[in-house]
């Protein structure tokens, strides 16, 4: 069993800061790192070669790798540089009628909000971001509630597999069952999923899905992926029309040209998502994700209680993975944040949800006991002093 902190020097990760906030942008390791530094040198040494000749072919390799560890077919993937971009192009492209609706949840990531008011709004549809109870209680009633909100008028369920502020693991392969029975499209965000909890595409059966690379696979900035359904991908548009449309020589796959090929650009973080899969497999990372979730499940209740509030989900690994958010009594989120930063040399967002603030922190290889301790004790010198924190 692996005991945490694991391999802390192979992160790049400043020393004199706690980092407890894996979940924003993750963090890359020493080798990984590398293996993008000579794709980056490769790309240098001979642009051409690199981007107009054999581009194709290392983007190909790398997609392959990534379809293998989240099972599903390579050609049904593309690169992007981030689950935001991946909703747009799905968002932007979706026939959708006036009065239809998308069905999310109110706790989904901000960017996807704004994403789908903005284009449901040019097409007079709605998009219905039904609330949930919070704290959740059962896999059971999340699914009872949240299905109350589909209607005759529901065209696509947009939901997160793990959420951003509120940090929760919801049912997903649950409600794609339910969508699919109900002739529902499912477009799920899983953006914290890859290398957190295991993926299988084939059988969570979601019609799309979007994933980021950079967070907990470690790979290097500005890598995720969008999956789509063969039956669904000649629905949608490129957010730019480059080279593979009306292509010279078109591949066997429409999706892969209209969206792969971009013309010039840096293409080296996805030609490192191998060499994520190999530090992951190489270093039991199966074991690190456990020994990490249960710092998780260890400490939630007690930081609750010095905040003098409630879990939002059961103390369990229902809804809890490798990170979680305390609800905390602010009504400066921000300013807290920076104290952490400035004051203790603490990495950790401190996030608004509507009326809600959460302070969410993450644990991965490099972390300790002692990182939460030391949150936990700034935490309980300000809320001693009663003016960022006001119980």
């Amino acid at each position: 069993m692996v005991t945490l902190p694991f391999l802390k020097s192979q992160f790049l990760l400043n020393p004199d800061i706690t980092y407890l906030n894996f979940g924003s942008f993750g963090a890359c390791p020493r080798p990984i790192f590398k293996d993008y530094q000579d794709w980056q040198l490769l790309l240098e040494s001979e642009p051409v070669d690199f981007i107009a000749v054999n581009g194709v072919n290392y983007l190909k390799a790398s997609r392959e790798a990534l379809a293998g560890y989240i099972n599903c077919n390579a050609d049904d993937l593309v690169y992007v540089t981030n689950p935001t971009y991946a909703v747009n192009i799905i968002a932007r492209s979706l026939a959708l009628n006036e009065g239809d609706e998308i069905l999310a949840t109110d706790i989904e990531y901000g960017a996807m909000d704004r994403t789908w008011n903005y284009y449901c709004g040019k097409q007079k549809a709605r998009y219905v971001r039904h609330h949930v109870t919070l704290p959740v209680t059962t896999k059971a009633f999340f699914i009872e509630e949240f299905i109350k909100g589909i209607t005759p008028r529901t065209k696509a369920i947009f939901i997160s597999q793990i959420t951003s502020s509120t940090a929760l693991k919801l049912p997903v392969a649950e409600i794609c069952e339910i969508a699919k029975q109900r002739g529902l499209i499912t477009i799920v965000d899983g953006a914290h999923v890859p290398g957190h909890i295991p993926l299988d595409l084939s059988a969570l059966k979601a019609d799309i899905y979007t994933g980021a690379c950079h967070k907990w696979m470690m790979a290097p900035k500005g890598c995720s992926f969008l999956y789509v359904k063969k039956e669904y991908q000649d629905l949608f548009d490129p957010i730019i029309i480059s080279w593979g449309y009306q292509s010279a020589a078109p591949s066997h796959s429409r999706f892969l040209d209209y969206h792969q090929m971009q013309g010039t650009r840096d293409f080296s973080a996805f030609c490192a998502v191998p060499a994520s899969i190999r530090f992951m497999n190489e270093n039991n990372w199966v074991e690190v994700a456990a020994a990490s979730r249960q710092l998780i499940l260890n400490n939630y209740q007690r930081f609750c209680d010095l905040m003098g509030s409630q879990p939002i989900c059961p103390v369990d690994d229902t809804f809890l993975v490798q990170m979680c958010s305390i609800p905390v009594p602010t009504d400066q989120p921000e300013k807290l944040h920076q104290h952490l930063f400035d004051h203790y040399h603490i990495e950790v967002p401190v996030m608004r949800q509507e009326k809600d603030v959460y302070l969410r922190f993450s644990i991965n290889a490099f972390n300790s006991q002692s990182d939460i301790d030391k949150l936990y004790n700034a935490l309980a010198g300000i809320v001693a002093e009663g003016v960022l924190i006001k119980k």
